[in-house]
């Protein structure tokens, strides 16, 4: 299992498993299509629920401030087509200013807007790295408290966990259902 295995790396990495663990999620922002919520519980499993979730708050702000400058130097020109689909992506693109510091922060805000996506847009858009890293960072906020908590409550195994783990269990279902249906 990844978190098992990233809390070796941590235990191992001793009084750098923060930067270790700040790394990795840098890593993980920049390839845009891995999800970070095995780090999230490694992280609170390894450093307790306040300085865990403290850290990985850091860790996805860092990378994704990270990932906005990489994209915006060069990796933009190869937006995917996943940009265009998405009005509320696409409208980031085309707007700058205090527009694309408040769209930044609400897609943030937005549990299901895939981070990468956000990134690559506002990468894509006119908004500052300082406008995007202050809306990106408030936006990370909510976002990864709810994540927190509920990768804690299901890493406790308590009844919260396991109802949690069931309505996640159920939108995949619902998910994997439309798709088929929609082919």
């Amino acid at each position: 299992m990844w978190k098992d295995q990233v809390m070796e790396w941590f235990a191992a990495a001793g009084p750098f498993a923060v930067i270790l663990s700040i790394l990795i999620n840098t890593i993980i922002s920049i390839l845009a299509f891995m999800p970070s919520v095995f780090l999230t519980a490694a992280n609170l499993a390894f450093f307790g629920f306040w300085l865990g979730t403290l850290i990985s708050f850091l860790g996805e702000s860092i990378g994704a401030i990270v990932s906005f400058w990489l994209y915006r130097k060069g990796i933009k020109r190869f937006a995917p087509e996943a940009l265009m689909k998405n009005k509320w992506l696409t409208k980031l693109q085309e707007t700058g200013g205090r527009e694309a510091f408040l769209l930044v922060m609400a897609l943030r805000l937005f549990p299901f807007a895939p981070s990468g996506l956000v990134t690559l847009a506002g990468a894509a858009s006119k908004i500052s790295l300082v406008g995007f890293a202050v809306a990106s960072t408030i936006g990370k906020v909510p976002a990864l408290l709810l994540e927190a908590f509920s990768v804690y409550q299901v890493l406790q195994w308590n009844t919260a966990g396991k109802v949690i783990l069931a309505l996640v269990a159920a939108a995949v279902v619902v998910m994997v259902l439309r798709g088929k249906l929609k082919k």
